[in-house]
């Protein structure tokens, strides 16, 4: 076994998706690139992510205590990294990525269109936000894209490469002790 640099630990640890969140505040609507992220719980859903006080939609996501994380298909994998490359103080996002904002059911964010799903999310705890730039989100709705042709999904090596999803193995019959959580996406 070789040694690794421990500060190197989340390029092997990272397995969610890379994702698009976005925040609306005063009516203007922003998005970013966010590769931090944890499932923290099934029931009730709860979900970790870390949106450091440097990003404009930190601002957003304090005074208004929701967002909505989009889930991108690998073919949009260029305007994810370019959204992640500027900053919503300086450019509108939506327009100059050409991304199709729709109105969510729960929050102000708007969903992203251009995405295969998109969970609307209101914070629950942010106790952890001043240290760590953590914030716990409850998704209130999501909203899936069936029409979507490219279902895979973006993974960050966290070195600028990526990898995308690949062959699905179905094991369903084998989780019994998880079938309550088991539906078709």
């Amino acid at each position: 076994m070789e040694p690794i640099d421990p500060s190197k630990a989340y390029r092997l640890l990272e397995s969610g998706p890379i994702v698009l969140v976005t925040t609306a505040q005063d009516g203007k609507p922003n998005v970013m690139t966010m590769g931090f992220h944890m499932v923290m719980r099934h029931s009730p859903p709860l979900i970790g992510c870390v949106i450091g006080a440097w990003d404009h939609s930190h601002k957003a996501l304090v005074a208004t205590r929701e967002c909505v994380i989009a889930i991108p298909g690998a073919d949009l994998a260029r305007k994810v990294v370019d959204i992640g490359n500027c900053s919503g103080d300086d450019a509108d996002k939506f327009a100059r990525f050409r991304l199709t904002a729709q109105p969510a059911r729960e929050v102000a964010a708007p969903l992203i269109g251009e995405c295969l799903a998109n969970i609307e999310c209101r914070i629950v705890d942010d106790s952890l936000a001043g240290k760590y730039d953590l914030f716990i989100l409850e998704p209130v709705a999501i909203s899936l894209n069936r029409t979507r042709r490219e279902r895979r999904t973006l993974h960050h090596n966290g070195d600028g490469t990526f990898c995308v999803d690949g062959r699905v193995i179905d094991l369903r019959e084998r989780m019994i002790l998880w079938k309550q959580f088991q539906v078709a996406l």
